[in-house]
């Protein structure tokens, strides 16, 4: 017998909010862009993996 899904507290007051500010939304892009949302350097990317250098097993082992 399928049921209504449980929502918390938070999920139905987040809801409720962001309808009554709906300007909210914009202002969430405008963060989620300045700190998410930023071009890949590829190359930059690959010459990191490269430079990479290899971590013995056991960090205080002098014999490798």
């Amino acid at each position: 017998m399928p049921g209504k899904l449980h929502e918390s507290e938070l999920t139905i007051f987040m809801r409720e909010w962001l309808e009554q500010h709906p300007e909210e939304c914009e202002v969430k892009k405008t963060g989620q862009a300045l700190w998410w949302d930023r071009p890949q350097d590829t190359e930059a990317t690959r010459r990191f993996a490269a430079a990479r250098v290899p971590v013995n097993p056991y960090y205080y082992d002098i014999s490798h």
